[in-house]
């Protein structure tokens, strides 16, 4: 079983926090060997290194992707996610923003999606807002939280998805 890359961009904290979460989780309960890069700090190299990832990024605005994500996304293309197996974790606000609620990760996905095996789609029932790019076919793309609104329902959204990715990365 290879490493698991974790990815994260976050301004404000919310997104690292999620992100230690999670490698937390698949660490201590699956006994998965997660390494943790800030895109910020990190290289296409780094990225490269890993068959198996996980990639986290808040929404902004109206629906942008996070500026170290949106950044370090100029430096990749399809190919560089060939044979990989990957997992999305976007946050968003569906009450502020809800129709544009967790659009960033949306832009990842529309990259990776062409050559990655994409794992770790989740109900869209349980949030409310209007219109997410994030959602196809009644799916969200990876795990969606809403740390602003539904901060309590953060933990056990993180573990039944964490259990339900863990045993579909090579």
């Amino acid at each position: 079983m290879s490493k698991i890359g974790l990815f994260y961009g976050s301004d404000g904290g919310n997104t690292q926090r999620v992100a230690e979460k999670i490698a937390t989780n698949l660490r201590e309960k699956h006994s998965k060997e997660v390494e943790v890069f800030d895109v910020a700090k990190a290289s296409k190299e780094d990225l490269k290194g890993f068959t198996n990832l996980i990639l986290a990024t808040p929404t902004y605005g109206s629906g942008e992707i996070q500026s170290d994500w949106e950044e370090f996304l100029t430096a990749l293309s399809p190919s560089d996610f060939e044979g990989k197996v990957v997992a999305l974790v976007g946050l968003g606000d569906q009450d502020t923003y809800s129709d544009t609620f967790s659009n960033g990760v949306f832009e990842i996905y529309n990259q990776v999606s062409k050559t990655a095996k994409i794992i770790g789609k989740t109900s869209t029932q349980g949030y409310e807002y209007e219109e997410s790019n994030s959602a196809i076919e009644g799916e969200f793309i990876g795990l969606i939280l809403d740390e602003d609104n539904q901060e309590d329902l953060t933990d056990a959204r993180i573990e039944k998805w964490c259990d339900s990715i863990a045993k579909e990365f090579i």
